[in-house]
């Protein structure tokens, strides 16, 4: 009889209505949970429009305590999603007050309410990114235990979010269960207005430029799945786990999203010494016009770095096999103008 039913598990969302948060409620609900999530104008379903009136929906904000109390209960799992991503030095404020504040908001009301399990969706970034003290243009390899290390490669958004991860660790030695994960560049269906999505608009409005670094890269399917697998383990894994598919020079991702886009790829390579002559006088166009910054002294700092991360841990604890980049373009590259 369905009265002998065991009642759907129930999972909260931060962030659920951006781009990993909306692909993470979407892998809850083909699970079977009831999604609740936290919105800060009620209606505002963000990506999650069409799914919109299967979730439960709570306004609110991980800055507003008595919000977040009202959402979060006892027994249910918790995924924490809500970031502020942004190299624009305006944001560096909201940044630390998202990231930094929120985030132990969350970790706090968590610990009150006694909650079943915490899942944090972390970044790189949050490991640091030591100086290159060579001199050469020896490529760094980055994992796991990767200890933070100040340097100027570190953005203001990583030292955020190496700020966020101590706050979910403070919880751990209170006795939270919790769970992390560190993805790099996040690939797939979104708005390609926003965040790391704004490579195939870029790809997509055939800019002749491309930069000279590397790029890490995973399927925000891989992401997804990662964390649910990690969620619903029984034993819980300990620290963090890199969630990186692959590490090629941007030359050849932008190249190979222009085939998928049917577009032109990049075709000129802009110099280190150029990219970073480029971001002062993007600036000033910035503040000019009031729009966001194409280039920033920390993106033009990261285009031209050559990091690569480690992601194989992840694959030997839950047995995660990563997504063909190729896949993952095709599949985006569909969601965004329908080839």
């Amino acid at each position: 009889m369905d009265l002998l039913k065991e009642p759907p598990k129930t999972v909260f969302i931060t962030g659920a209505t951006g781009f990993i948060g909306s692909h993470i409620a979407r892998r809850y609900l083909a699970a079977g949970y009831r999604v609740e999530a936290l919105t800060r104008t009620n209606g505002h379903a963000g990506l999650l429009a069409d799914v919109a009136d299967q979730i439960t929906w709570y306004e609110g904000d991980i800055l507003d305590i008595p919000s977040l109390e009202a959402a979060i209960r006892g027994g249910i799992d918790v995924v924490h999603a809500a970031a502020v991503v942004s190299f624009a030095p305006k944001d560096h404020a909201q940044m630390d007050q998202i990231n930094v504040e929120g985030t132990a908001n969350v970790v706090n009301v968590c610990l009150k309410a006694g909650i079943h399990k915490l899942g944090y969706v972390s970044s790189v970034a949050a490991l640091g990114r030591p100086e290159n003290k060579t001199g050469t243009n020896e490529v760094i390899r980055l994992d796991e235990s990767q200890k933070w290390e100040d340097s100027p490669n570190n953005s203001a958004y990583a030292k955020s979010k190496y700020r966020a991860e101590l706050e979910v660790w403070r919880g751990v030695a209170e006795g939270l269960q919790a769970v992390m994960v560190n993805p790099s560049i996040v690939l797939g269906a979104g708005d390609w207005n926003r965040s790391s999505t704004r490579l195939f608009k870029y790809v997509y409005d055939e800019k002749p430029f491309y930069p000279v670094g590397l790029v890490n890269y995973v399927d925000v399917v891989d992401v997804v799945e990662s964390l649910f697998r990690l969620m619903e383990a029984d034993s819980i894994p300990e620290g963090r786990f890199v969630l990186n598919g692959g590490t090629i020079p941007y030359k050849e991702l932008l190249e190979q999203m222009a085939v998928a886009l049917h577009k032109r790829p990049p075709r000129m390579q802009m110099p280190r010494w150029l990219t970073h002559l480029a971001w002062p006088v993007e600036a000033v166009r910035s503040w000019i016009t009031g729009s966001e910054p194409l280039i920033t002294r920390e993106t033009a700092r990261s285009a031209s770095s050559l990091y690569a991360y480690d992601g194989r841990a992840i694959t030997q604890a839950i047995d995660l096999q990563y997504r063909p980049l190729s896949e993952t373009l095709m599949r985006s590259a569909k969601a965004y103008v329908g080839l």
